[in-house]
């Protein structure tokens, strides 16, 4: 594809802001190919001495099974073009004034808010969730760079004096360069969780977003171009991570990484990065989340409306979201009166192709598949959904559909209770009392999030404060305010981000000493 097939192809991808267009487009444009975007301006990755093939990853339409796009799987000779533009980039950028650096942010928030349409559409097909869904995601990406152009507006340090002798205060400097990971789930709001403080607080960046879900960055970073960001303050690139992703965070230029995704590839980055003592660290990783149901909240006039918030924190996004809770765990008085009700709620509110979209890819099918096909073997009653089945070339283009599942009876020690599936898939479990809820709860490599359904003011503090976990909802389930901490313990992860949070990530603090005499 030359260059004027390319621009072409840019321009149509932004004319479609309905489903409907942007069916017409693929429907002759098919696959569309995407460029990464460096020094402010796009460009094909270009083979090398080292790197003779770029090499291209085929990236499929999780609704249909077909073909959508061809991303370039970014070489490390490309990489580092990309660290070291980001790395010119940063003595200019750091010394930008903050009002400036937040009239940049507040003019991509404007962009993404009249182009939000289109980002949503396209979000819903490179990923598969609904469109409505999507119209969620585009809207808390505008407000992570509209909350960012604020926040260093009105920053506070701190100062302290030894009596006679000395003042002291803290001085915060921007970090450097950034290599800004993000995960397939929530592509552009996560993508935008990173790029934004990052920019905020005077660094600059390469994010790289996933290899299975790229359209979004790709047309973020044309917005980046509307909105006049100086040339190499972020850079896009694309490509899978044993390629890209690894060279990326392992480059001595680098001097810290932001990255959201599974705990395997956390553990590979905390590897990687071992010898770089000097590298800032937040890994964002996998959960196992627990919702702890109890009696007192299968109250006649609460039932409805816990079954309710127990279901839309399982199965929202097709349970692919790294907070939703998919261990139910159920106060045993009340177990079998909320597995009925659960079950039959999840049977008429969650329906495939209305509210619940498809699963991201072929791979991820298979892999929740698998998960179904050890239940089934382990004897595991299956209350509502099944076994999927298995997919071939031939009616692979059928999509990655999979019907919300409702499990009981799994063992403790079961994969099915310990282990990420990231799927529309949910066991539910009984337990005896408090404490017992805590302790299955706590039963868990993971420590990201956890729900705690109940009418006694009491029992919301105290089981609260004892769960292992980094995020806690009472009766409600993903609000947020950004300024609060945001990050687990245990496997799901190191590092806080949100408000200050994210200040600590982007900014190195120094204490200034001045005397008193």
């Amino acid at each position: 594809m030359n260059s004027t097939d390319q621009d072409n192809m840019a321009d149509a991808i932004w004319a479609c802001n309905t489903l409907e267009k942007a069916s017409s487009i693929l429907s002759s444009r098919r696959p569309l190919r995407l460029q990464n975007f460096v020094s402010g301006n796009f460009h094909t990755p270009s083979a090398s001495s080292s790197s003779p093939d770029i090499g291209y990853i085929d990236s499929y339409e999780p609704k249909t099974g077909k073909l959508l796009a061809r991303v370039p799987c970014t070489q490390p000779d490309g990489v580092e073009t990309a660290i070291r533009a980001a790395q010119d980039a940063f003595p200019a950028w750091s010394k930008t004034p903050r009002s400036e650096r937040s009239r940049y942010l507040r003019r991509v928030s404007e962009l993404l808010q009249e182009h939000r349409e289109l980002f949503a559409v396209w979000e819903s097909i490179d990923q598969g969730k609904t469109l409505a869904r999507a119209r969620v995601e585009v809207d808390r990406a505008i407000a992570n760079f509209a909350y960012f152009s604020t926040y260093i507006l009105h920053e506070q340090t701190a100062a302290r004096t030894v009596d006679g002798v000395a003042l002291t205060y803290e001085h915060r400097s921007p970090a450097g360069v950034f290599a800004l990971i993000s995960p397939w789930n929530m592509p552009l709001y996560l993508l935008t969780w990173k790029i934004a403080p990052c920019l905020a607080f005077g660094c600059t960046a390469v994010a790289k977003p996933s290899e299975v879900t790229s359209i979004s960055a790709f047309l973020l970073a044309a917005l980046f171009q509307k909105a006049g960001l100086p040339s190499g303050v972020i850079n896009i690139i694309f490509g899978d991570g044993p390629t890209t992703g690894a060279a990326l965070v392992a480059s001595a230029l680098v001097n810290g990484v932001s990255f959201t995704g599974g705990t395997q590839t956390g553990i590979a980055i905390r590897r990687s990065t071992a010898s770089h003592i000097y590298k800032h660290m937040s890994l964002e990783l996998g959960g196992k989340n627990p919702t702890l149901v109890f009696a007192d909240a299968m109250a006649e006039d609460k039932r409805e409306r816990t079954v309710s918030l127990a279901a839309t924190a399982a199965f929202e996004n097709q349970g692919e979201i790294c907070l939703c809770g998919s261990r139910i765990y159920v106060e045993k008085a009340v177990y079998s009166d909320f597995v009925l009700e659960f079950t039959e709620h999840v049977r008429k509110t969650w329906v495939v192709e209305v509210n619940v979209g498809a699963v991201v890819s072929r791979q991820h099918y298979d892999k929740i598949r698998g998960y179904l096909k050890l239940a089934d073997q382990e004897g595991v009653k299956f209350n509502l959904g099944g076994v999927p089945p298995e997919l071939s070339d031939h009616d692979d283009a059928s999509g990655y559909w999979i019907i919300p599942t409702v499990l009981t009876e799994a063992p403790s020690d079961s994969a099915l209770v310990r282990e990420e599936i990231f799927g529309p898939v949910v066991t539910i479990s009984p337990f005896e009392d408090e404490n017992d809820a805590v302790r299955l709860a706590n039963d868990s490599d993971y420590g990201l999030a956890a729900i705690v359904v109940t009418a006694d003011g009491g029992r919301m503090r105290r089981v609260s404060e004892r769960l292992e976990t980094g995020l806690v909802w009472v009766n409600s389930w993903l609000v947020r305010e950004l300024g609060t901490p945001f990050g687990g313990v245990k496997n799901s992860g190191v590092g806080r981000e949100g408000g200050e949070y994210s200040r600590d990530v982007f900014t190195v603090v120094k204490t200034v000493h001045l005397p008193s005499f």
